[in-house]
């Protein structure tokens, strides 16, 4: 950003110009916002939040070692001694590898406990036949956390949308009333031109002293209008102060040493937006949570299924995998000798439980999708209605323009016939008061068209 350094003095008001100003630029005051206004700052954590869900949920494949050891001693016996020590691993295809070694001894042993002396090396293969065989809570807590980093990026941008576009109304706004003091500061300079002028045309015996009153009056009134111009302006500083922050979150003030660029330049800088709503944030995060409740639908759809799972151990002596009775051990004796596995089943016979979990989560989805079509509704309607209000305001403009080019053409003719003396002060400052509203008024439909522009981006979601 140029100039940072003398942007930020004039910004907290150290320093001030008297008749040079810097001009405080719209992309300038964008930059400002989004590096590092507290709201943006709150929105970026939402990325860190996304990144350690995903790590959460991919924890759930992450190998555990294991370890346990039980001993009994009675009477100065060794009843037993029995321990395993080992690493069980996930995968992604639902079955678990487990790798331990194990070792007991003692004088009470449960037969079936009894292992070589130099303890037995065993690998387990433990696979879901029928339920998370395709799939598993921990393959959805991967796939939903996947989602939900998704569904952060877009709330950030439904934040930052959100806060750009009170921004820019400020901003907007900041322009306009400028211009407004502008305006009423070269009435003011007219009116008091003017009354200096018959004033001196009293003295000089050329003009009734009623119309150097009315001249006075009329500056009078100007200086009113001009202040309360001013105090406007200073309002909508004090609003835009709000926008701007350092990087310690201290907050800044905007002084008069800044300017904002003129509405015309503005109207200019500022393109029309698309009228595509399916990038719209708000919509882009509805339909992430409807994968994310089909994901949710698809798990719950696997606890309908029985649950089966076959476990095979490879035995081994110590370490030994391979038979010692054959004299020609092969890889082939893993599959015929030294192995333990098994089976375990079970399947609720009413299925309550799942059958409800299924039917909520469908009802989530159906709840969703009527939130989806009202919003999309909604977003649309009002896109159509900035649409058509920007059209007519544009009109407006024009036509506007042309009534000032009338007003102006008023007012010259009427100061030709003052000064030849066919004219009246009151007449003089009526039109001119005519054409200050009117230069207002343009003003006013300038900024009406920038709001629509941006109003259009904004419900776009391009803002961010």
């Amino acid at each position: 950003m140029r100039y940072l350094g003398v942007l930020i003095l004039m910004l907290m008001g150290s320093i001030s110009f008297a008749q040079e100003r810097e001009t405080f630029t719209l992309e300038e005051y964008l930059n400002w916002i989004r590096a590092f206004h507290p709201v943006v700052q709150q929105a970026n954590l939402l990325e860190d939040e996304a990144r350690f869900n995903l790590l959460k949920a991919r924890g759930g494949f992450d190998p555990k070692w294991m370890g346990d050891y039980e001993a009994k001693s009675f009477n100065t016996k060794n009843y037993f001694q029995i321990g395993k020590a080992g690493l069980k691993i996930p995968t992604w295809v639902g079955a678990d590898v487990e790798v331990s070694y194990n070792w007991a001894n003692g004088v009470f042993l449960n037969p079936e406990q009894n292992l070589p002396i130099n303890g037995q090396a065993a690998i387990k293969v433990e696979v879901p036949v029928l339920q998370g065989l395709l799939f598993d809570d921990r393959r959805a807590q991967v796939q939903q956390a996947r989602l939900y980093r998704d569904a952060n990026e877009q709330e950030q941008r439904i934040i930052i949308n959100d806060l750009l576009l009170a921004a820019y109304e400020n901003y907007w706004q900041w322009t306009y009333q400028t211009e407004v003091v502008k305006i009423q500061q070269e009435a003011l300079d007219l009116a008091t031109l003017r009354f200096e002028t018959t004033k001196s045309s009293f003295i000089q015996g050329d003009k009734p002293a009623i119309d150097t009153l009315e001249s006075f009056i009329q500056v009078q009134n100007r200086q009113l209008a001009l202040q309360e111009a001013k105090i406007a302006l200073q309002n909508v500083r004090l609003q835009l102060s709000n926008f701007l922050w350092l990087d310690q979150q201290t907050p800044l003030e905007v002084t008069e040493a800044l300017q904002p660029l003129p509405l015309e330049e503005l109207q200019n800088e500022l393109n029309s937006s698309s009228t595509n709503l399916n990038t719209h944030p708000l919509l882009q995060q509805l339909a992430i949570k409807q994968q994310q409740l089909d994901i949710k639908e698809r798990l719950k759809r696997e606890y309908l299924k029985p649950n089966l799972r076959l476990s095979y151990n490879f035995l081994g002596t110590g370490f030994n995998f391979l038979s010692e009775k054959t004299e020609s051990p092969e890889l082939a004796t893993l599959f015929t000798e030294n192995y333990k596995w098994g089976i375990t089943f079970d399947y609720p016979l009413l299925l309550r439980k799942e059958r409800a979990a299924l039917e909520l989560v469908q009802v989530e989805q159906l709840q969703l999708g009527y939130k989806q079509l009202a919003k999309q509704t909604e977003l649309q309607i009002k896109l159509d209605q900035f649409t058509q209000q920007l059209e007519q305001t544009r009109q407006q403009l024009q036509l506007q323009t042309e009534v000032i080019s009338n007003y102006q053409q008023l007012l010259d003719a009427e100061n030709i016939k003052f000064q030849i003396g066919e004219s009246s002060i009151f007449l003089l400052n009526s039109r001119e008061q005519k054409l200050i509203a009117a230069q207002k008024k343009i003003l006013q439909l300038q900024l009406k068209i920038i709001q629509l522009k941006t109003k259009l981006k904004w419900v776009s979601g391009e803002l961010s």
